[in-house]
């Protein structure tokens, strides 16, 4: 290989402290011997995206950098959407390809597990995840249920209403209660808020039976997951790595999306600022990061993007893994600083302008043409852009990647049952159901016909005392029809004698004639 090349890229990814390996510098079809390529463990709270087409090896990648960041300390969560990354709780096997891939790269492969809990949305493939209706918050509840503005408007005033009330809004039970109780004998406490028209409360209540029918009782409600539990480090010094098995809610993509942008923005409501450390305290791995964003409105844009932004400040870092980077918004794209971009395909139009797109992010180098390169790389190779430990990107270098050193495959299902009954999967395993929106409102319309006889009880007792004798005569339902039946009397004089008055009678009138 050219060694200019070669010097360049020890140049380029010479780190100071703890490093992230990613493979072998390839020139001109050629694979140096070396893992030279290679990420700073502290530049990894600075974000990073790994693309390519599918079959191109994303997937691999986003294990050897969850696995190594592991080993070095930093607690890890991945979403799991194809269910094949379960397998980086046991070592992986050799076999001829490993072999070969290790000999390539020069990397000194041995097979190793990590510690892993494993996350459901369900409940069914591991800890229980859980959050309640207020913790999302309005926004993000608006975009799980696909609601438009004016409807996303009146969910945010009942979010409003509740806040001042003091009603609790844990699960979807909740929710419903108080939009029921608000379009009927709660309307008349709604005007200082606004109006709320049935047909939006019809929308807004046929949405969550559509989320309940998927599932989604389950994960709203209590106990609420704690997020320290994300942050745990094993006694062996390891990072604990949380894998949040996606494969059973494929079906509803924008709530699982959803829930982990509420995981991102609950980590920075929550974490102190550490700003510049040696390591990240946590690294975020989104699989399908498009579904974050397909369909989102401008408030949940800003939103993202603002996590995104200043989370880093809170030690957490966050890897995108999509097909194109055209699929994440320029402003997301331009807070990614580590890129590994995987083999692009060029087969429509619309493939051949994302290629030119994609072509045009990286650096300019006189080693590559990056848009003849991007098409022509193959499996487990990757253009790789990293910040060097000054803050500033390298140089784009073709890396052939090591192989991961857990099981590339998933667990079988007999090997995941044996790691269900960790104390974090007991922790969530039942929910907690104690007093909120819905039984306070129930309360409230048990007691109110409790209470009309109560204060008749108490106007009638109190009537003797004030006005004794002549108070009881009064107060009696007798003399009230009486005094009616004369009141009458009286107003009918009353008004037959001003007519008169203002008539002239018939007499009269036969006169004029």
């Amino acid at each position: 290989m050219n060694q200019h090349v070669i010097d360049s890229a020890r140049a380029a990814f010479t780190t100071k402290g703890s490093a992230i390996t990613l493979g072998a510098v390839v020139h001109e079809g050629e694979c140096h011997a070396e893992p030279l390529v290679q990420v700073p463990l502290a530049m990894l709270n600075r974000h990073g995206l790994i693309a390519g087409a599918t079959g191109t090896g994303k997937t691999k990648s986003l294990q050897l950098i969850a696995e190594q960041l592991s080993a070095n300390g930093v607690p890890v969560f991945m979403a799991d959407i194809k269910g094949d990354l379960s397998g980086v709780a046991v070592a992986g096997e050799s076999n001829d390809k490993v072999a070969k891939r290790a000999a390539d790269t020069g990397y000194a492969w041995h097979g190793t597990g990590f510690p892993v809990e494993f996350l459901s949305l369900t409940g069914a493939k591991g800890a229980q995840l859980r959050a309640t209706i207020s913790s999302f918050g309005p926004l993000l509840l608006a975009k799980v249920l696909g609601l438009n503005e004016t409807q996303a408007s009146v969910l945010a005033m009942v979010f409003k209403y509740c806040d001042d009330k003091g009603l609790l809004l844990l699960d979807l039970s909740d929710l419903r209660s108080v939009l029921q109780f608000l379009s009927d004998d709660g309307a008349e406490e709604l005007k200082a808020y606004g109006a709320m028209s049935k047909a939006t409360v019809g929308v807004l209540l046929r949405e969550m039976i559509e989320l309940e029918q998927q599932g989604a009782e389950k994960f709203f409600g209590e106990p609420m997951f704690d997020l320290d539990d994300l942050l745990q480090v094993e006694r062996d010094g390891r990072g604990l790595v949380s894998v949040l098995s996606l494969s059973d809610v494929q079906q509803r993509p924008a709530l699982f999306s959803t829930f982990m942008l509420w995981m991102l923005a609950s980590l920075y409501n929550e974490l102190p600022e550490v700003g510049d450390i040696d390591k990240p305290k946590l690294v975020f791995f989104l699989d399908e990061a498009h579904l974050l964003f397909d369909n989102a409105n401008e408030a949940l844009m800003d939103q993202i993007e603002q996590v995104v932004r200043l989370i880093r400040s809170k030690g957490v870092g966050v890897f995108f893994i999509t097909q194109s980077p055209k699929d994440i918004p320029e402003t997301v794209l331009a807070q990614l600083g580590n890129r590994v971009q995987h083999a692009l395909r060029a087969f429509t139009p619309d493939d051949e302008k994302n290629l030119r797109a994609a072509s045009r992010t990286f650096p300019r180098t006189e080693y590559y043409d990056v848009q003849q390169v991007l098409t022509t790389l193959g499996i487990g190779e990757a253009m790789v852009v990293t910040l060097q430990s000054n803050g500033a990107p390298t140089l784009p270098f073709i890396s052939r990647m090591i192989p991961p050193q857990s099981r590339m495959g998933p667990l079988t299902d007999a090997e995941l049952a044996q790691r269900l009954s960790t104390p974090q999967v007991k922790k969530y395993a039942t929910a907690v159901d104690r007093e909120s929106a819905r039984e306070m409102l129930a309360a409230r319309v048990v007691e109110a016909p409790e209470d009309a006889p109560a204060a008749e009880s108490a106007k009638a007792r109190e009537a003797p005392e004030n006005g004794g004798l002549l108070g009881r005569v009064l107060d009696s339902s007798i003399t009230r029809s009486v005094i009616r039946t004369a009141a009458v009397a009286i107003t009918g004089r009353l008004v037959r004698g001003m007519m008169g008055s203002l008539m002239p009678s018939p007499r009269r009138r036969s006169r004029r004639r």
